[in-house]
């Protein structure tokens, strides 16, 4: 018999498939959630950009700030020394218009020691920290302080000669000659470094006060002739101290640069840099050796660091022949690399003062 056929459902069509069921409508659902999911990965990127570009601004901002700051400080460093300057100008200059009652000893060792002012001060000058935007400025300072400290050595060199008698007049022409130099050093101060320094500082938005002025040689003209100098210099009164004991006897100090100035045990060398380890008070022990025929009597000795004010102690009494020792404690401690500056002052009657000093580079480390 025959396999009993399955009867086909009617119901639309002749296709012998079932159609697939329809969607229900809430199937646009998924474009919807894709198309949020875009909007909240590119709000987030968005959000990740701003914090980005907040992140980097911040930076440059801290940045600017900071290199601000630095010119600053540099600007103001230059002022201090700047004003320090002028003020070693007016007592330096001061003393050539009216030496009152020093004598030629006396007022030889007061110009040693502007000398060894000025020296202080162009140290400080090289050690500045000086920002990028202000070498060129510092090469042109640089510049201005080594004309002065080489103008001020040789007129201190040339001191004793152009008060004595042989050798005077020569002695007095370079004198003549080196204050042109530091009327030139003036002029590119004033035209140009002070002019770099203020354009830096205004370029880069910092704030400082202008620069000072700086005229050493204020009137160039009353300073630069050989009849000017000597009009100064025919005012120091005598060849030796006011109070020269008239005994017959020579008389003088001196100090060895090489062995005579120690601290905490170390003897200083004028050639090197000479390292001190940090922490404590250092102390200058200073050996003075009387190298005349007399004692001699409250001897006194300084000490100044990058030409700062001196700190004194004097000698009671060194016999002939003999040496003293001061001890000076340097009060506040020096940190970093520093200029010191050792002077003996001139006993009465002493002449010959070129053995009197010396500088060295010490690194309180």
């Amino acid at each position: 018999p025959e396999a009993p056929t399955r009867q086909q459902r009617s119901g639309g069509g002749g296709g012998g498939s079932r159609r697939p069921p329809r969607r229900s409508g809430r199937g646009g659902g998924s474009n919807q959630d894709k198309q949020q999911l875009m909007v909240r990965r590119a709000i987030a990127l968005g959000a990740g950009l701003l914090v980005l570009i907040l992140l980097v601004f911040g930076a440059k901002g801290c940045l600017d700030a900071r290199k601000n700051r630095s010119l600053e400080d540099y600007a103001n460093n230059v002022t201090q020394i700047v004003n320090e300057t002028n003020a070693l100008s007016e007592s330096f200059l001061g003393r050539l218009s009216d030496p009152g009652e020093l004598s030629v000893t006396e007022f030889t060792s007061e110009i040693q020691s502007d000398r060894s002012a000025m020296d202080g001060f162009l140290s400080r000058v090289e050690k500045l920290d000086t920002p990028g935007d202000m070498e060129s400025a510092q090469d042109t300072l640089t510049l201005v302080y080594q004309l002065r400290a080489g103008a001020m050595n040789t007129i201190a060199d040339s001191m004793s000669t152009a008060l004595g008698e042989e050798g005077a007049d020569r002695a007095r022409r370079q004198i003549a000659a080196q204050m042109e130099v530091l009327a030139a050093a003036d002029v590119l101060y004033n035209r140009v470094t002070r002019h770099q320094i203020d354009n830096t500082i205004v370029n880069n938005g910092a704030n400082a006060p202008e620069m000072p002025r700086s005229e050493f040689i204020p009137n160039p003209e009353e300073w630069i002739s050989v009849d000017a100098i000597n009009g100064a210099l025919d005012g120091v009164s005598g060849t030796t101290s006011t109070e020269d004991p008239n005994d017959g006897l020579s008389h003088g100090t001196g100090i060895d640069p090489a062995s005579s100035v120690t601290i905490a045990g170390v003897a200083l060398s004028p050639d090197t840099t000479n390292t001190i380890p940090a922490g404590t008070t250092p102390t200058v022990d200073v050996t003075v050796q009387n190298q005349g025929e007399a004692t001699e009597n409250d001897v006194t000795v300084s000490v100044s660091v990058d030409g700062g004010s001196a700190l004194e102690q004097s000698i009671p009494e060194i016999a002939a022949g003999s040496t003293g020792t001061a001890s000076i404690p340097l009060t506040p401690a020096p940190t970093g690399q520093v200029t010191l500056d050792v002077v003996v002052d001139a006993v009465p009657g002493e002449s010959i003062t070129t053995n009197n000093e010396a500088s060295y580079t010490v690194d309180f480390g």
